[in-house]
């Protein structure tokens, strides 16, 4: 597949998923430990409905969750990107990351979520821009705190029978 890169960083470049990116995507998402705010691991066939998902997105809106890869040794180390969410009965243009665990405290979720915001805001125009974040994933709220984000309000998302408590964090350009 023609790698379809959308926009680089210092240390990453971020790209368009294809099909052959299934078992890069299972690194993080089969992993517990990743998927800790997602209540558990995903399966094969889960796996695989993402991926199909990101490629549905990126044909109807030209945005989704993107590849991140590291410039230096091209090592996939997870997704970050655009979407579009429900946040009480509105639709909001979310910065999403997850990475593999093998890449955490390395800053490159910051990065990543750095960058897609400044394409959010310079390229694409946008004014606003969000980061939907389990109550108890702590981790994920520093990484919207570095990208300039403030806590606005808050939601339960209903997700696999349970209620979950979410936080969102807002930027504007």
């Amino acid at each position: 597949d023609e790698m379809e890169y959308i926009l680089e960083t210092e240390r990453l470049r971020l790209r368009k998923l294809t099909l052959s990116d299934l078992d890069n995507l299972k690194e993080t998402l089969q992993d517990p430990k990743a998927m800790y705010a997602y209540e558990g691991a995903f399966s094969d066939k889960e796996t695989l409905s993402w991926l199909q998902r990101q490629l549905e997105r990126y044909a109807e809106y030209g945005l989704g969750l993107w590849g991140v890869e590291e410039k230096a040794s091209g090592s996939f180390l997870g997704q970050c990107g655009l979407t579009y969410q429900e946040w009480k009965d509105e639709m909001v243009l979310e910065i999403g990351y997850l990475f593999s665990p093998r890449y955490w405290g390395k800053g490159y979720a910051s990065e990543a979520a750095r960058g897609t915001k400044d394409y959010a805001f310079n390229v694409l125009k946008e004014k606003e821009v969000c980061s939907i974040i389990r109550a108890t994933n702590t981790p994920s709220m520093r990484v919207a705190i570095r990208n300039g984000m403030l806590a606005r309000d808050t939601s339960i998302k209903h997700y696999r029978g349970m209620d979950m408590l979410h936080v969102r964090f807002v930027a504007k350009a």
